[in-house]
């Protein structure tokens, strides 16, 4: 329920909401055919679109997880552009008292859809709140105090909640079975990074060799993301260059004065390699210890750098913590000492 100060106090801002009909994201894909990759999810989330038109209902609430740069938020603008609705946005961290999800909850309109990233930092008390919303469209609040204190129910219009998440486990089992749809985003083929970047390239206006294609696309960690912020800061090499066109040659110098090697890895990530190798004779070694090494903070840790180097086959994780294995070996230029 909400507590009684969300009724007395002046309706709080929503925080971190933003309009999507201002476009500040030009790089993004605004529906399902400009979307590339995610073939699958692409394919069950239209059927789930097209039902719930022909319904006249909004969507079923939709879990997207899986690493950072993927698309989540990016599939959350399409979404609401194919149903013809509008998005608010926020995210757990940003949602500090139940009074602040109440005031964007009661701003929706009709078939509306909410997104949250990050949706599994999320406060306990706020996710009481959301249960209700979610379910049943509707908030509970108190009026009053002490023994004339009364609960209120306040009526929500019928919404769609799309959540974002890096981390599905640490999601409470009562809000995860809560969400009709539950999408899980891979990292991306090497052909559909490749037609990103194309695209990109397009839209930036700048031409672009293949080879030099080829060479951000196997150096983005199979992460859009990544790869449109690679391709933008080859381009700055060529414009200061007075280079009309992305040549291979640029790309390589570029890549290499960024840090990123062929396989995308950064100075950060060959920092935890070589840390485990040196260090502690290739692991395994506590998430704990590597963090306190390299002043990186864990989370970071778990959610930015081991997601790749776990998919790439660099790091392996056990009960007794984290390894690093043959192939980090022989890419840093070591000799995997025997147990």
């Amino acid at each position: 329920m909400i507590e009684e100060g969300a009724q007395n106090q002046k309706t709080p801002k929503p925080k971190r909401v933003v309009d999507p009909t201002i476009k500040d994201f030009s790089l993004r894909p605004q529906n399902f055919s400009d979307y590339i990759g995610q073939d699958e999810v692409k394919k069950n989330l239209s059927v789930a679109i097209q039902a719930a038109k022909i319904r006249k209902e909004p969507l079923d609430h939709i879990l997207l997880h899986g690493p950072a740069g993927l698309g989540k938020t990016t599939l959350a603008h399409i979404i609401a552009n194919e149903m013809g609705v509008s998005v608010k946005m926020t995210s757990g961290p940003a949602l500090e008292k139940q009074g602040d999800l109440a005031a964007i909850l009661t701003n929706l309109k009709e078939n509306d859809i909410l997104f949250i990233d990050e949706i599994h930092r999320l406060r306990p008390a706020i996710e009481e709140v959301l249960y209700s919303a979610m379910e049943d469209f509707g908030i509970d609040i108190i009026i009053g105090e002490g023994p004339s204190a009364r609960n209120v129910r306040l009526n929500l219009p019928r919404f769609t909640l799309i959540g974002a998440t890096t981390k599905v486990s640490m999601l409470s089992s009562p809000l995860r079975d809560r969400f009709g749809n539950i999408f899980k985003l891979a990292f991306y083929k090497n052909e559909d990074i490749l037609k990103i970047i194309k695209r990109t390239a397009k839209l930036l206006k700048y031409n672009i060799e293949d080879k030099a294609a080829h060479e951000i696309a196997r150096s983005s960690r199979q992460t859009p993301r990544i790869a449109n912020r690679l391709l933008k800061r080859i381009r700055d090499f060529a414009e200061v260059k007075n280079l009309k066109q992305i040549n291979n040659d640029i790309t390589k110098n570029g890549l290499a004065s960024l840090g990123i090697d062929q396989l995308g890895l950064d100075q950060a990530d060959r920092d935890i390699l070589e840390l485990i190798i040196s260090k502690f004779n290739g692991g395994p070694v506590g998430l704990s210890a590597i963090a306190a090494a390299t002043s990186e903070e864990q989370n970071t840790i778990e959610e930015v750098y081991e997601p790749y180097l776990l998919k790439i086959g660099f790091l392996e994780r056990t009960h007794r913590g984290r390894i690093a294995t043959k192939s980090a070996h022989e890419h840093l230029g070591y000799e995997q000492r025997r147990a």
